[in-house]
């Protein structure tokens, strides 16, 4: 009951969240390379692809950056570039040659002037001095059902996000429920918190993360991760990000009654981390995330997390996922299982800048 609620309150802040209490002025102004001009109210820049809304469209357009010749806007933005450059301002483009890449201006607080190459680029996210326009993120579910074991299998997910110049936070939850005639309802429910800040060296940054999970699976009731460290983005262009993470980390495993009563387990572990996306323009996008946690205190003893996801774009903001999760423990208590892994498909619906 308490995690279905914990579920129902993450999807109502997301609805929040969702309708902004302010909405922008759609005076964007995009010059393509062949000469159409388009106004409207640009989201952000993700993978190469330049969302932007349009009072005569329905839902969100995508844009392929580097066809874009010439781009204006009075909003506020957070550009962030290949080498780990952020900067924060309105928009401009400078005059340059045809046969050379336009050039993005980013004029700051007090006219400070940031002059970037458009291909140096790799991302752009709205910001605004009011806090809930600040947030974006997605919402997935779905459902299968098999008539033969009357065999149901539920699944949320819910990611929102808030990013700033230097720093950012997010918070993941996934829930799923599988249940088949003759056996007991299997339940799995995850949230994962994070937060990073960069470094003055390029692309470095450090990160803390807590984790909480609740597998029937593996009889435990609630499992928490408590980490932090330095990690580097190893790649970071319109098309590839991959990052690693290293550092320490300190875990607490409540399980649930079982043959044997286990009580609760302490370990301190170090922390391996690794993060990575691949984008294809306007249709696809997989992204992994895997975590682990070699125990200091248990020589021997590696607790493995991992989630992927491969989303298709469908129409507007809604997406079709498919996804994989997985949790092992290589030294289990007796009577354990040592595993947890499953996949879920279901449809998907972004807001905010995503």
């Amino acid at each position: 009951m308490r995690y279905t609620l914990v579920c129902i309150v993450l999807m109502c802040c997301a609805s929040a969240i969702a309708t902004p209490a302010w909405a922008r002025e759609k005076s964007d102004v995009i010059v393509m390379s062949n000469g159409d001009r388009l106004t409207g109210e640009i989201k952000g820049l993700d993978a190469g692809v330049l969302y932007v809304s349009f009072d005569y469209i329905l839902g969100t357009s995508s844009v392929e950056w580097s066809k874009i010749r010439n781009l204006q806007s009075k909003q506020l933005f957070i550009v962030k570039t290949q080498n780990g450059h952020v900067y924060t301002g309105t928009l401009h483009t400078a005059k340059t040659a045809e046969e050379r890449p336009i050039q993005i201006q980013v004029f700051g607080a007090s006219n400070e002037k940031a002059v970037l190459d458009q291909p140096q680029v790799v991302e752009m996210t709205q910001t605004s001095e009011r806090f809930w326009q600040r947030f974006n993120g997605q919402v997935n579910a779905g459902i299968q059902y098999s008539k033969g074991n009357e065999a149901t299998q539920f699944n949320l997910g819910s990611v929102v996000e808030y990013p700033r110049e230097r720093w950012g936070a997010g918070i993941t939850y996934n829930s799923t429920l599988s249940s088949s005639t003759g056996t007991t309802p299997s339940t799995r429910n995850a949230i994962d918190l994070n937060t990073y800040r960069l470094l003055r060296w390029d692309n470095w940054f450090y990160s803390g993360l807590a984790n909480f999970l609740q597998s029937s699976e593996q009889d435990i009731a609630l499992r928490t991760d408590l980490g932090a460290g330095f990690g580097r983005y190893l790649k970071n262009t319109n098309r590839v990000k991959i990052s690693l993470l290293g550092g320490l980390a300190w875990q607490s495993t409540r399980y649930s009654p079982s043959f044997v009563q286990q009580g609760t387990q302490n370990v301190a572990a170090a922390l391996v981390a690794g993060q990575a996306q691949l984008f294809v323009f306007n249709k696809t996008n997989f992204s992994f995330n895997g975590y682990s946690f070699p125990a200091l205190s248990q020589p021997g003893r590696v607790y493995t997390s991992t989630n992927a996801s491969y989303y298709v774009k469908i129409f507007g903001d809604l997406t079709w996922n498919i996804s994989f999760y997985g949790n092992w423990d290589n030294q289990p208590p007796p009577h354990l299982s040592g595993s947890d892994y499953g996949t879920s498909a279901g449809l998907g619906w972004t807001f905010g800048n995503r």
